[in-house]
């Protein structure tokens, strides 16, 4: 039995961090969609996304706080063949997902390191903080969990300084002009609309992967729940309140799309020492948002070859710290492989991917509802049976305007939606490989009692 177990507050640190970790990767969106539109889909997309999400994953992780999270929800609910699609997809995600993160870095690094974006430097440096993040993570969850309490703080307080800052200087009328600019027509508004949205969602995703880890949370059944709801009024705050102050420097998708992003913005309104501490704020972020994604990463895999649906050296563990130090490895080495690509078109696949496992998650809650009405549920959705579908539909139709937006604009390309059904295809040839490789394991303990 583990001694010292995550607490509430280094959850709510690892959680944000996993989601959010403040509002860096908005600047694409408002390049991609405008400021007004952006503005509009930061109060629409908590609502019919991350919530929903939050109450899913808080019924089933207070339900069932295991080892591995919604690859056992999915399990115990659709039976092991599609508990092992919600692993195989997961980890396709993940993949995916922390490669950007290295992108971020390098964007941000731009800022003191003029021209690096387009440089031959770019994939190694990238390359390099991935593998970098491996090292960190050999060290105990608990002890990564108390780093993102001060890295919280730290990556903070430089738009806490920027909104206050917001307050009393720049032009209060672009605001307003961006509000007002959602109600008028914009052609590029469609041809931008896979990327932007998928920005957007994309950082509100991820409160699903806090709860991989949930035997290393203390009481875990209520304090999951609990660090859900108060991270996604934290996530909230975070976004909107930079995105004003920055709006009354400028609202010019032009200013937003291109260069280091926050740091020009708020060097833009309040001069170059912010922009300076913005971006150092910038990079912190990039490392802590990376390292808490490896955190949950490598926890999956793990599970899953504990029971017997993945190679069992990949549950192998460090003898002191309880890491699976091979998990680890491999995720950062598919990160340091994948950040070669752009962000657009990381994040759209990254979405895909994702919406897939989110959406076997969302069946889950309804099924063990009706499969299993009077469980303990230490935390339940008030809501019955109908309402629930209801509820679920609404991510779902999310995630289906982002596959269907994904064929067009910069970014989009039939190639993401070719990659995702790619990993489905493998998923489901790799379950037969392995199921056989299990009956002949088996089988063969069997005979020798």
């Amino acid at each position: 039995m583990r001694k010292n177990k995550i607490g509430f507050w280094s959850q709510v640190g690892i959680t944000f961090f996993i989601v959010s970790g403040g509002p860096y990767g908005l600047e694409s969106a408002v390049g991609a969609i405008g400021a007004g539109r952006t503005l509009l889909l930061l109060f629409l997309i908590p609502v019919l996304w991350a919530l929903p999400t939050t109450l899913m994953v808080s019924e089933l992780s207070a339900m069932m706080p295991d080892r591995g999270g919604y690859y056992t929800w999915v399990k115990k609910a659709m039976g092991p063949f599609w508990g092992f699609q919600e692993g195989w997809w997961t980890l396709c995600y993940s993949a995916v997902d922390l490669a950007i993160y290295p992108v971020l870095f390098v964007t941000y690094l731009s800022y003191f390191w003029h021209g690096l974006q387009e440089s031959v430097w770019r994939w190694p440096v990238a390359a390099c903080f991935a593998l970098f993040g491996f090292l960190a993570n050999l060290r105990s969850s608990e002890r990564v969990g108390k780093d993102k309490v001060w890295e919280t703080f730290v990556v903070m307080m430089p738009f806490a300084v920027l909104v206050v800052i917001g307050l009393f200087f720049g032009d209060w009328n672009l605001p307003k002009t961006a509000i007002l600019e959602v109600a008028k027509p914009k052609p590029e508004f469609t041809a931008g609309l896979s990327a932007g949205l998928a920005i957007l969602i994309w950082n509100f995703t991820g409160w699903d992967n806090a709860c991989t880890y949930a035997d290393e949370i203390e009481d875990a059944a209520t304090s999951i729940p609990k660090s859900q709801f108060f991270t996604l009024g934290l996530v909230v705050l975070s976004y909107i309140l930079p995105l004003l102050a920055g709006y009354k420097a400028t609202i010019s998708p032009a200013d937003w799309g291109q260069g280091s992003g926050w740091p020009d913005i708020a060097a833009k309104l309040a001069g170059p020492a912010l922009g300076f501490f913005v971006a150092c704020a910038a990079i912190i972020s990039a490392w802590a948002l990376y390292n808490s994604q490896l955190l949950y990463i490598a926890r999956l895999p793990a599970a899953m070859a504990e029971h017997g649906m993945l190679p069992k050296i990949l549950s192998h563990e460090s003898r002191h710290k309880k890491v699976p130090w091979v998990s680890l490895a491999i995720a950062a080495s598919a990160a340091a492989i994948l950040c070669g690509f752009s962000l657009g078109k990381l994040m759209i696949l990254d979405i895909l991917l994702y919406c897939l496992g989110l959406s076997l998650e969302f069946i889950s809650l309804i099924l063990l509802r009706i499969k299993q009405p009077n469980a303990a549920r230490p935390y339940r959705i008030p809501l019955n049976t109908f309402y629930l579908i209801a509820m679920s539909l609404f991510p779902l139709a999310l995630a289906l305007l982002v596959a269907a937006s994904s064929l067009t604009g910069e970014a989009g390309s039939p190639l993401q939606l070719e990659m995702a059904a790619g990993a489905v295809i493998i998923g489901f040839i790799l379950y037969k490989v392995f199921l056989h490789k299990k009956k002949l394991n088996d089988s063969v303990r069997q005979g020798s009692r």
